[in-house]
This record gives structure tokens, sequence and C-alpha cells, in this order.
């Protein structure tokens, strides 16, 4: 009786291990939504659910978050990316983080 449950116990663990490694590859988005790796990342979601707590609805800054309506006006896309992965001042780094951070960056720089 003790082998049967065992052989069902390892059966079932085993069927449980294989299903977790394949099947359908999906990711979550900033959004907790699921995606396949074919969506675009749009970054306006992204700042919306990530930047606006502090830096303001509009982006106009509050408190001690500066604005970021025109801060593709002086810093570079490259600088941005930097300030979003690595931190500044009072804004600790890795809040945005890979592909996503990369879209902000673009979408900010365009902001002049």
């Amino acid at each position: 009786m003790k082998n049967k449950f065992l052989v069902i116990l390892l059966g079932a663990l085993l069927v449980l291990v294989l299903g977790a490694c394949g099947g359908d590859k999906t990711d979550k988005n900033a959004n907790g939504d699921e995606t396949t790796g074919t969506t675009a990342v749009d970054p306006e979601k992204i700042v919306q659910k990530s930047c606006v707590q502090c830096h303001g609805g509009n982006l106009e800054g509050q408190g001690t978050a500066p604005a970021l309506d025109k801060v593709g006006g002086h810093l570079s896309e490259t600088e941005i990316h930097d300030v979003i992965v690595n931190g500044r001042g009072g804004m600790p780094g890795g809040i945005i983080k890979g592909e996503e951070a990369s879209a902000v960056a673009k979408w900010l720089a365009e902001k002049k």
C-alpha cells in the first residue's frame, strides 16, 4: 500500500515539474497583464503606474520630485535611461527595468 501511494505521489510531482517546464511562454508587463512578448511596450501606461505618484499626474513635478514634462529638453535618452536604472538624488534606481526602462526613456526624451 505504501509503495502504491509513493508511486502515485512521485507521478503527480513529475507531472507538475514537466508541466512547469514547457508550454506557453508569457511574461507580465508593468500592469501585471500577461504578454507573449509580441506586444509592444506602452511607456505611457508604465509611467502612469510607476512615476506619477512622485512626479505628478501630468509629470509636472511635485514635492521634491522634479517635473518630467520637458525632461527631454535637458537630458538625452541615454541620460534619462541611466537615471531610471541607477537612480539619482531621492529617486531609487530600478523602479522600471529592462525593455520597459528603455521604452520610457525614449518616450520621456521626446518631451521637450
